[in-house]
């Protein structure tokens, strides 16, 4: 795998300084409030990783985090839709973000899952789709999917314990490890970078 390199045209410096201001921001709060594991959530990786591209103006970087990011957000966006207007989770993972014992401030900074994916659009149409995003993300998927196996179950920290549809752990562990894995990296991703290879035009360089 190549190192991301810079994109030719670069993100505009205000919008980098930002991004570097606000992780460091967000890194403390969260790490305050949440913990060290919390970082193990591909979720929260993608936050880290799309800022970072963005200040190194690395179009590897944010292409994986694109891949990695919109079908996820959706999924995050739809289940708390559903919790707020019909009182119940459809999937599950948002639950925190109803309860109270939180302060709201800090439940509210999770609202970034509505933002990242219009800023990952608008940086692919500024510098085009790397087609190399989806081996990268893959790569990142499997150690931290194995990772996520050492938190607690009762987190169930990326799905690595129990499915996010039956709530069950229908097999041994390292089974169960690499069926999830095989369904985030075929059935999230792929159809993901298959729409975004469509979408966004391949820059000259890469050609």
């Amino acid at each position: 795998m190549n190192v991301p390199q810079a994109t030719k045209s670069g993100f505009p410096d205000g919008l980098r300084w930002a991004a570097l201001v606000w992780l460091a921001i967000w890194v403390a709060v969260y790490w305050r409030a949440w913990g060290a594991w919390n970082f193990l959530h591909l979720c929260d990786i993608a936050v880290i990783l799309t800022l970072i591209g963005l200040w190194s103006n690395s179009r590897l970087l944010i292409s994986s985090q694109a891949v990695s990011s919109l079908l996820a957000d959706a999924a995050w966006a739809l289940d708390a839709g559903w919790r707020y207007f019909l009182g119940r989770h459809l999937l599950g993972g948002t639950e925190y973000l109803f309860d109270p014992r939180h302060p709201l401030w800090l439940r509210l900074l999770s609202l970034y899952h509505l933002l990242i994916p219009p800023l990952l659009l608008w940086a692919l149409h500024r510098t085009g789709y790397d087609r190399r995003g989806w081996g990268l993300q893959s790569a990142i998927a499997l150690p931290v999917l194995i990772a996520s196996r050492f938190a607690s179950p009762r987190d169930n920290i990326n799905f690595a314990f129990t499915d996010p549809f039956f709530h069950r752990a229908w097999a041994p562990a390292p089974a169960y490890l690499a069926v999830i894995f095989l369904l985030t990296v075929f059935a999230a991703y792929l159809p993901t970078h298959l729409v975004l290879k469509r979408l966004f035009s391949l820059p000259m360089r890469d050609a």
